[in-house]
């Protein structure tokens, strides 16, 4: 009598799991972390920070802030030409990596709210961004912003599905 117990119980699992999500919205999800952690919890964030890690912005990222950053999908770094992240991603190419990195990230806290069609926003490399507000969606020069308003310890976070590359 006591394995059917046990086999009742793991059958209602079973039953009860098939009808719960199996992936949670990033927006959704409530992070007590800092930009550098909350990135590394999102398998589609791993490109970004294996680039991070190799830029030594670790530490940075992880600082007080508050930063606003646009963080490109592994999906964007993989628009790229083949071979241009291994390449960035070697320690000769260290300055041209952290050049592109630091062009992803704002200071300040930028809501998605705070966005206003064709603002420019200086970012930590020294360029600006452009904003584009068109048919509901945000525009970071050319890349979309794809989830919005991911807030963080020191920050917030919007993801975006193209690397913006500053000028050179």
């Amino acid at each position: 009598m006591k394995n059917f117990g046990v086999v009742l119980m793991l059958l209602t699992l079973v039953v009860a799991s098939s009808f719960t999500s199996r992936t949670e919205s990033v927006h959704e999800t409530q992070f007590d972390a800092d930009i550098v952690e909350l990135a590394m919890s999102q398998d589609f964030l791993s490109t970004l920070v294996a680039a991070v890690k190799a830029g030594d912005l670790v530490e940075t990222l992880q600082g007080d802030g508050p930063f606003t950053v646009f963080a490109p999908t592994n999906e964007a770094f993989a628009k790229l030409p083949e071979g241009t992240v291994e390449n960035l991603l070697l320690p000769e190419n260290k300055a041209q990596l952290v050049k592109i990195l630091t062009y992803h990230v704002v200071p300040g806290k930028i809501m998605a709210s705070d966005l206003k069609n064709g603002q420019m926003a200086e970012t930590v490399e020294g360029s600006s961004l452009k904003v584009t507000l068109m048919d509901g969606k945000a525009m970071i020069n050319n890349a979309t912003v794809t989830t919005a308003d991911i807030v963080a310890d020191n920050g917030v976070v919007h993801v975006i599905d193209t690397v913006i590359l500053p000028p050179m």
